[in-house]
């Protein structure tokens, strides 16, 4: 997983919402800090297993949606004429008709609409990634480290909800003895950036991610992120 990749897509990222949307000269580390709880929350609500009062335990890790569906990564098409509802797969559409999907080729009168599959539970930790990137970036991880090697630690793997539990805990210390006390570029915040990070990495092994995993989703919702903003989002 290229890191320091990563890191530079996110710093591009975030140059141009806070141009964009007129926030030089504010203090987004507060911001940034609570959207990461929010994210990791929605992480462990799309992992589910904590929910032991439902019979649903099981992540959500497939579902088919039209948003951010395109031609090129669709998975399949359907008409949303009731009267059709043809079903077709990117094969079928690519062997039977051209490339311009907005009316079904069989039916002639429904919209066609794009699905591509996507991996919610993965979607929402790469969300997580996001803003942990952000966070270094505002701490000045890169400008102090020759390296990001101590990003890529990881600690023991333990149960998912004590794995969830970890990042949440090392997100307070990271506030409560950083960034509230304004002590930022020093060695006391790399170690408390560095430990959320490796405990972060531990809770992707937990749920069954890989690097390269990661690192490809990152770079799609990246994507998503500039043509939100390109959209007015």
């Amino acid at each position: 997983m290229n890191l320091q990749k990563m890191f530079e897509m996110q710093k591009a990222l975030d140059e141009r919402i806070i141009k964009e949307k007129g926030l030089e000269g504010q203090d987004l580390l507060p911001n940034l800090i609570l959207a990461l709880q929010v994210e990791l929350a929605e992480c462990a609500n799309e992992w589910r297993g904590f929910k032991h009062w439902s019979n649903n335990q099981k992540p959500r890790t497939k579902l088919s949606t039209t948003v951010g569906a395109t031609p090129e990564n669709a998975s399949f098409f359907r008409c949303e004429n009731d009267n059709c509802g043809e079903h077709l797969s990117k094969k079928d559409f690519e062997n039977l008709f051209d490339p311009d999907y907005e009316e079904c080729p069989i039916c002639k009168v429904g919209h066609v609409n794009a699905f591509r599959d996507k991996n919610p539970l993965l979607e929402e930790y790469v969300d997580c990634l996001h803003f942990i990137l952000s966070i270094g970036n505002r701490l000045g991880y890169l400008k102090n480290n020759e390296s990001v090697d101590g990003l890529k630690r990881t600690t023991t793997k333990g149960t998912g909800v004590h794995a969830f539990m970890d990042v949440f805990n090392a997100i307070v210390y990271l506030n409560d003895e950083v960034i509230c006390t304004t002590i930022i570029d020093n060695e006391l915040a790399h170690y408390f950036y560095e430990n959320l990070f490796s405990l972060f990495n531990a809770l992707g092994e937990t749920l069954g991610f890989t690097p390269e995993q990661i690192e490809a989703a990152y770079m799609e919702k990246n994507a998503v992120n500039h043509q939100r903003q390109q959209e007015g989002y």
